[in-house]
């Protein structure tokens, strides 16, 4: 009788210890639940479909929340204004937009410093000297050519001279009004030959354009079904047609081209803790885990950083880019679309 008490007693403080432990492991659960994610705020210029998906892959994991505000970029400029004088103190921690927001921010002093190892890795037009801020990739302007097209020529421009100057060619390009990384295009021509020399180059253009498209992915596809031979188009539009199986080859405009710069900076009075996390944020944004989540939902870039193996397999790692920076003010690019749009697009 002594025997089976004991083992009832057994039994039941065997079951209170397993009750208890489950009770205690769901209650810490429930804790770990309840308790706030890190998380930090971000000022940026890019599409919501990008930073979506990098908000969620970083969140995946790294288990810290990017709370993405998109803004335009005199937006950011006069947040950022805010903040430093103490109106909004703390309220960004880092910004990830074009190099010219960037370039503009680190000239108004908002921004602070930020050195890493992974940052040392750009190359230096990719960065400003004393790390205000570093790009973390970029989408450079090539001429998309129809496979069918090229099988019938014996030679394909790779000049932007050749290309004005070749005959029988229809030409795909997207308006400079309709697209940011159009109308960069343009600007970046001007800063780079004269504004006499580029529009010369888009006078001999114009007569060839089939259409001018409203959206960067229209000269791709036309390109590839064949409605165009060549479109002049951003780089990570064509890849992701061809990764579709369009009939299409980029060629890598020899004398240079134009691209779209991304990069990230550390906002001047972030909070101590943010600027921690943004910053291991911006080291994220130069590895490959942040370029396969964007290649995993159709967006390729060149990555700036050359250690990763996404930059190794991007064939137009080299490709050469206009060096001459379009510092241009808001009035000036105004007036140079502006002209554009009264001597050739609708003369």
């Amino acid at each position: 009788m002594r025997r089976y008490t004991s083992l009832l007693l057994t039994s039941f403080l065997l079951l209170l210890i397993v009750v208890t432990g489950s009770a205690y492991l769901a209650g810490a659960g429930h804790d770990k639940e309840r308790r706030p994610m890190q998380e930090f705020t971000v000022y940026t210029t890019l599409p919501a479909e990008h930073v979506s998906i990098l908000t969620a892959a970083y969140e995946k994991q790294h288990g810290v929340r990017v709370n993405f505000v998109p803004l335009s970029s005199d937006n950011i400029l006069s947040r950022l204004k805010e903040q430093a004088t103490g109106d909004n103190n703390g309220a960004c921690a880092m910004v990830l937009a074009d190099r010219e927001t960037l370039m503009k921010a680190a000239s108004a002093g908002v921004l602070v410093p930020y050195l890493s190892q992974a940052g040392d890795q750009v190359a230096s037009d990719f960065r400003e000297e004393n790390g205000y801020w570093v790009g973390v990739w970029y989408d450079p302007i090539v001429f998309c050519v129809n496979k069918d097209y090229l099988k019938t020529q014996a030679q394909i421009p790779d000049t932007w001279m050749e290309l004005a100057q070749k005959k029988h060619v229809r030409i795909g390009v997207t308006d400079f009004l309709a697209a940011d990384a159009s109308a960069n295009l343009l600007i970046s021509m001007i800063a780079q030959y004269g504004d006499a020399a580029a529009y010369d180059i888009w006078r001999q253009i114009h007569p060839k354009v089939v259409q001018y498209a409203r959206y960067l992915s229209n000269p791709v596809r036309q390109a590839g079904m064949g409605e165009v031979d060549i479109s002049i188009a951003v780089e990570s539009e064509t890849i992701r047609y061809m990764q579709d199986g369009y009939p299409l080859q980029v060629v890598y405009p020899a004398d240079g081209t134009a691209a779209m710069v991304t990069g990230t900076a550390i906002a001047f009075k972030a909070g101590e803790k943010d600027a921690v996390a943004a910053k291991e944020f911006a080291d994220w944004l130069l590895t490959d885990d942040a370029q396969l989540a964007l290649q995993e939902q159709g967006f390729y870039f060149v990555p700036t950083n050359p250690g990763t193996l996404a930059y190794k397999s991007f064939a137009g790692k080299n490709m050469i880019l206009f060096n001459q920076p379009g510092l241009f003010s808001t009035e000036q690019k105004h007036d140079f679309l502006d002209r554009w749009v009264k001597e050739i697009r609708f003369k």
